[in-house]
């Protein structure tokens, strides 16, 4: 067996972050996270589940090595108790399990959030390299090299446009949906190499750490829906969590997640404070043009300059939708672009759309509302329908 992950930083900087604010904030949290696949693979994922199961045992084999903590140590956000919890940290196999049903792969983990979270980019990372593993890699990376080139050039001929007021910046995003962990490296060392003036970082502290580049990333969904099930009204999670960072971080780390349960509901939370004490907003669904306007226009109506506040898009990005999202933006905000599976998975096959998602926290449901009504994603319809009621939100059936 050839491992898949190799090294414990080869995961997204977010889930370093989150998992900070968890020990300290909420140590004790129970959690579920589950595996689905979004579309069809070209073969059954069930077929993978031996495979997986023996990635998983060498996973749970792996620990922190000390230069590796020596780095995320030098991370001025990282506090030195939770580097002294990673140094003693060790997965446990008898948190997650492998399991088919019919053709379709199921893996869940549960347990303690702070020993269960880490899996999530993992599993991701595991299943996706597995998957290509069956397909031949030679015409993939031939091709591969080829779009690759070619978004060098773009970006290149892009960068010849006349300026805007803020620069254009993009970074790799694309740890749980990459073709492999060795491709990965490829792409982002020729972005670095070729496009220093515009790649500006990368998601994987691994690749970030060898190569000397800024580890881009502050928090997910998981994050915001944990404080669905702590001691908070529902109706408050987010301000919750919110606070939380905020008292987590002291400033560092600025970029807040705006779609959990839709960007509407997130503005009526996202008040004058936490307008102020955040540098900015991440999207992840929904329209990116309609959701940058909403975010200018509560801007402007709490009197904050735009110009010193960020946007950061990372929806399924391809470099085309990048540079129209800046040539629209640009002169209005600063702007950043976390582009995933099209830099690191575009070699000319289908990529599988996965994703492990926290399901439930202290033996609740959690949910995402998203503003794409196909990544809502929750087992309780009764929660749904509650979460939906308590933040005014419509059923897709009934929106215009």
């Amino acid at each position: 067996m050839t491992p898949v992950i190799t090294s414990l930083l080869d995961t997204d900087l977010y889930k370093f972050t989150m998992w900070q604010a968890m020990l300290h904030r909420h140590p004790s949290t129970q959690a579920e996270y589950r595996f689905v696949c979004r579309n069809t693979p070209a073969y059954p994922l069930a077929e993978l589940a031996g495979e997986v199961g023996q990635q998983l045992d060498a996973l749970c084999q792996l620990r922190f090595a000390s230069e590796e903590l020596s780095y995320l140590q030098g991370l001025r956000f990282m506090k030195s108790d939770f580097i002294d919890f990673l140094r003693i940290f060790q997965f446990q196999r008898a948190f997650i399990e492998v399991s088919t049903a019919g053709d379709t792969l199921q893996i869940v983990a549960h347990g303690p959030q702070v020993h269960v979270t880490g899996f999530e980019i993992f599993v991701l990372a595991i299943v996706n390299e597995l998957y290509f593993r069956r397909f031949d890699a030679e015409p993939a990376l031939a091709e591969g090299r080829r779009r690759l080139q070619a978004k060098i050039e773009a970006v290149k001929a892009f960068g010849a446009e006349p300026s805007r007021t803020h620069p254009f910046e993009f970074f790799d995003f694309g740890v749980r949906r990459r073709f492999s962990g060795a491709w990965q490296r490829e792409v982002v060392s020729a972005f670095q190499r070729e496009l220093a003036q515009w790649f500006k970082g990368t998601s994987n502290v691994m690749l970030a750490k060898a190569l000397n580049l800024v580890p881009i990333g502050t928090m997910a969904h998981e994050y915001l829906q944990t404080f669905q099930a702590h001691e908070v009204r529902l109706k408050h999670f987010q301000q919750a969590a919110l606070e939380d960072w905020v008292q987590e971080y002291r400033g560092d780390l600025g970029i807040a997640l705006t779609d959990v349960v839709g960007m509407d509901a997130f503005l009526a939370d996202f008040d004058l404070y936490f307008a102020k004490l955040f540098d900015g907003l991440r999207h992840d669904s929904g329209d990116p043009i309609t959701w940058g306007e909403k975010a200018l226009t509560h801007y402007a109506k709490l009197r904050i300059d735009a110009h010193t506040k960020r946007l950061v898009f990372s929806d399924g990005l391809d470099m085309p939708t990048a540079f129209a999202l800046y040539r629209h933006f640009a002169d209005r905000t600063q702007l950043g672009f976390g582009i995933g599976t099209h830099l690191t998975n575009d070699v000319g096959l289908t990529p599988i759309n996965i994703v492990m998602k926290l399901t439930a926290a202290n033996g609740q449901p959690v949910a995402k509302l998203s503003d794409s009504p196909g990544k809502t994603l929750c087992d309780d319809e009764t929660f749904l329908a509650y979460l939906r009621q308590v933040f005014h939100i419509q059923p897709p059936e009934v929106q215009q």
